[in-house]
């Protein structure tokens, strides 16, 4: 059994297009809507999920890009979750701009199987991304609606090792409940309260230097190809692919992640992943259309089992900034 979390900002066509695609009646699942959102969003997501006797709402909060607030609605997602069932197994997160590669019972079969596992990624952040060592060495105080001041520098946590890798993560049972109980992980959410972008740190950071004893398996599962978020004024129009690497590893480049298209199809069919993002339907909805049919979901919100395939790691892809 499998326990969401979604996030959701905007969208409720696509989130209940979302949650139609990895609905089952054996799992559960919690839905956060962004307190910032309209309240015509909030009460359509709430009589959406009406017809649904396994999901629930989760308090809104606002949730800033970048701050705490990622991680503290996560913390209360799953500390929700366990007290809604003792049963599920794993706890899969997922944004409202996310979407299924697999259907439920393929993702349930490979679980079954790895009972006691949790999927994220995870790297050494000085030695893998230095760059974004300024998330952790400066004191950051997030607001409602953003940061506050000037950041100032600060020391890492003694003795630890600072790791890093994404949002997005599938966890057992029992590694949420060593997150949310443990009384060793009190000193990381209050030093990950005033960084920057905790969500890609906070949790690999709490695994890797604490007594916690689960499998950690590197690979979230997810296809994700990330591309520049460029401002224009930091690059020439004779960038190179390596100069384009050069860009982003200096800061002057930001990344994000890219929205599928149609011509995208084949490629995430041939993806191991287990989700996608991210999705716009304002900008193809075809794509989505695709991919319920390759998942065969019919109006009555149930699909076919499909055949078990290989699986893989994410896809991460750094693409040139065109001329």
């Amino acid at each position: 059994m499998i326990a969401y979390f979604i996030l959701v900002h905007r969208y409720p066509n696509q989130f209940k297009r979302l949650f139609r695609s990895i609905y089952d009646p054996k799992n559960h699942y919690l839905v956060h809507v962004d307190k910032r959102a309209s309240r015509d969003l909030y009460k359509e997501v709430l009589n959406f999920l009406a017809d649904f006797p396994n999901s629930q709402l989760l308090k809104s909060q606002n949730v800033v890009w970048g701050g705490y607030s990622m991680v503290d609605v996560e913390l209360r997602g799953i500390k929700k979750l366990l007290k809604i069932s003792a049963k599920w197994d794993f706890f899969i997160n997922l944004s409202g701009q996310d979407f299924p590669l697999k259907p439920q019972s393929f993702i349930r079969d490979f679980l079954s199987q790895n009972i006691g596992k949790s999927y994220l990624l995870v790297a050494d952040q000085a030695k893998e991304r230095p760059i974004t060592l300024n998330r952790i060495n400066n004191y950051f105080s997030e607001s409602d609606n953003g940061f506050l001041g000037t950041p100032f520098k600060r020391l890492f946590l003694p003795k630890m090792t600072p790791y890093i890798g994404g949002q997005w993560k599938i966890l057992s049972r029992d590694c949420c409940e060593f997150i949310v109980s443990s009384p060793k992980v009190a000193k990381f959410r209050k030093f990950y309260r005033n960084t920057l972008i905790p969500d890609e740190g906070f949790f690999q950071t709490v695994l890797m230097n604490t007594n916690y004893t689960g499998k950690i398996i590197n690979n979230d599962k997810r296809a994700i190809v990330w591309i520049p978020d460029v401002d224009s004024r930091s690059y020439s129009k004779k960038n190179t692919a390596s100069s384009t690497e050069s860009l982003i590893a200096s800061g002057k480049i930001k990344l994000r992640p890219k929205t599928f298209i149609t011509k995208d199809f084949p490629s995430l069919l041939a993806s191991n992943a287990f989700f996608a993002r991210k999705f716009d339907e304002n900008i193809d909805s075809t794509i989505l259309d695709l991919l319920e049919s390759n998942l065969q979901i019919p109006k009555s919100r149930l699909f076919r089992r499909q055949p078990e395939i290989e699986l893989g790691i994410s896809q991460i892809l750094l693409l040139t900034i065109p001329n």
